[in-house]
């Protein structure tokens, strides 16, 4: 089954992104380097876009904290420059003009477009030079739009975990792929599931070195960002977590190093009478940005944040046991999950030591294997704020998102029933009362209660849809694992299982939401019967009115 975007829509996207920069791309940028397949990238050279979009790491655009009468574009520049930008309701006709805005080298610069019309689509172009030039040289259009009304039909896109430190399970010309796949269909905004920005490359720990893990990502995201505003979860492994904060030794300055450069390189949205959210600040870093909601059509969006706001540690630790994804919690589980997976026909990729089977070691680090899975918790703030968003909401739709249940283990509704997301312990007893007081109820049977439509995670590296009490349960897919596997899927013990690559396409109509798996492969992976912008999957659910 073929996506309804079609590939000539593709390679017009790719074709426009080649060559808008009229000097030569420096020298050091120009060589692309296959990237190797086992162990850890240890230099971000080698993760980096295929050459024919190289430009795109000197001069990235992401657009962010859309509202419904602004948006925010943040621009990082990899030498100096100054630029300014032209804007307007149609294409190719700007009605409003900013000054001109200095662009150092390696810093983002943001600009806000203020004044906008609510549910309107809008045009923009950036205008730059270099130190020296006299012309300016003008980037190719770009779009966005701000906040539907209730009624419009729209989509959004969604990834999972990108992993770009691990050659066996994210390649950069795939990502690239994938994300200018994404750019073809102009979803409205874009969604990271985690696990986008690892600190576990670094070695030495200072905000050069952290900030290189969110520098890394923005030419590839900006391929996306630059037309659809985007929203990060913090997943496990950029150890921006409460327990770390805490701590007095290098894992707090990993904390506050990591919120940082996420929050300093991309313009995230914080509570301001659009987006609500954690409104308390943290010394060192002022607001975390880390879990918020918003209203887009008729659909409520909620971003839930599994690590700022435990003071247990949820998942692997800053350097220990780095494998990836916490030991299973379940009752099938034993504390100690690795990734696994089928390879769906294609070659193996080696396997390397923190992804062995591993069903003996607790990924959650030594002396953790009998943890109190009672400790991980989304705390009462946040719990409470997701409550009363959900009570408050009157729309038809309900989309949650978080890293993982629990934001630790493995699967989805084989988990769902476990502490303080269902109420019960591994043993099936129940003590969510003891545990969570002053809790109305625990975190799935909330999400009933009030009609959540689809729960999204991450973490588990593949696609898979479950459903549970009218709930569907999505696992997103990887957007870059160049072997195509289904990772973990022996923990997910019913529903719809897929290989990656690709990303989730959301279409959201006043009748129903319509979710598309859409394919990525390399050209050489490619055949008659697989072909980037294929659909794998897809599914619809009917409106059901409103909840209140």
């Amino acid at each position: 089954m073929k996506s309804q975007t079609t590939r000539r829509k593709f390679l017009i996207i790719l074709a426009s992104a080649i060559g808008w920069f009229l000097t030569p791309v420096r020298a050091q940028i120009n060589q692309y380097n296959e990237p190797k397949r086992g162990g850890r990238r240890k230099d971000a050279d080698e993760y980096v876009l295929p050459p024919e979009l190289l430009e795109f790491s000197l001069l990235s655009l992401v657009l962010g904290r859309v509202t419904d009468r602004s948006v925010t574009v943040s621009t990082l520049a990899k030498e100096p420059m100054e630029g300014f930008f032209e804007y307007g309701n149609a294409s190719g006709q700007y009605g409003y003009k900013t000054g001109i805005i200095k662009l150092p080298a390696g810093s983002p610069v943001e600009q806000v477009f203020n004044s906008l019309q609510p549910n309107t689509g809008y045009f923009y172009r950036l205008h730059f030079r270099r130190t020296g030039e006299s012309a300016f040289h003008a980037r190719p259009e770009c779009r966005c739009h701000t906040q539907r009304a209730g009624g419009s039909t729209f989509t959004f896109g969604i990834q999972g975990d990108s992993h770009p430190e691990r050659p066996q399970m994210s390649d950069p010309a795939l990502y690239a792929r994938t994300l200018l796949n994404v750019a073809a269909s102009n979803p409205d905004f874009y969604i990271c599931m985690g696990d986008d920005f690892s600190v576990a490359p670094v070695r030495t720990v200072n905000a050069e070195t952290i900030g290189e893990c969110y520098t890394l990502q923005r030419p590839f995201l900006g391929l996306v960002a630059q037309s659809s505003p985007i929203f990060l979860i913090n997943g496990n492994h950029e150890q921006a977590s409460l327990f770390n904060y805490n701590q007095t030794d290098e894992r707090h300055d990993v904390a506050v190093l990591a919120q940082n450069a996420r929050n300093h390189y991309y313009p995230t949205p914080a509570p301001d009478g659009f987006y609500t959210g954690d409104k308390q600040p943290v010394n060192s870093i002022g607001l975390l940005k880390d879990y918020c909601a918003w209203t887009w059509g008729d659909a409520l969006f909620v971003i839930l944040d599994n690590y700022w706001q435990s003071p247990a540690q949820v998942d692997s630790g800053f350097h220990e046991e780095e494998g990836g994804g916490g030991g299973g919690a379940g009752k099938n589980g034993n504390g100690g999950y690795h990734d696994q997976g089928m390879n769906s026909g294609n070659p193996s990729p080696p396997v390397q030591p923190d992804e062995a089977g591993g069903q003996n070691k607790d990924h959650a680090g030594a002396g953790r294997k009998n943890r109190d899975w009672w400790g991980l918790t989304l705390g009462d703030a946040q719990y409470q704020w997701f409550k009363q968003t959900l009570e408050q909401s009157k729309a038809k739709y309900k989309f949650v998102f978080a890293h993982h249940v629990l934001g630790s283990g493995r699967g989805g509704i084989d988990e769902c029933d476990l502490y303080e997301w269902g109420g019960r312990n591994k043993r099936g007893d129940w003590e969510f009362d003891q545990k969570r007081p002053g809790w109305e109820l625990p975190i799935h049977q909330l999400m009933v209660k009030h009609g959540v439509t689809i729960f999204f995670q991450g973490h588990d590296h593949l696609f898979a849809r479950q459903e549970r009490d009218g709930i569907v349960y999505q696992e997103v897919p990887m957007p870059a694992d160049p072997f195509y596997q289904t990772r973990n899927e022996n923990r997910y013990q019913s529903g719809v299982k897929l290989p990656n690559s690709g990303h989730l396409r959301v279409t959201v109509s006043p009748e129903d939401v319509k979710v598309d798996y859409v394919r990525s492969f390399l050209p050489k992976d490619e055949t008659a019967q697989q072909k980037t912008g294929d659909i794998a999957h897809s599914y619809t659910i009917k409106a059901k009115g409103s909840h209140v």
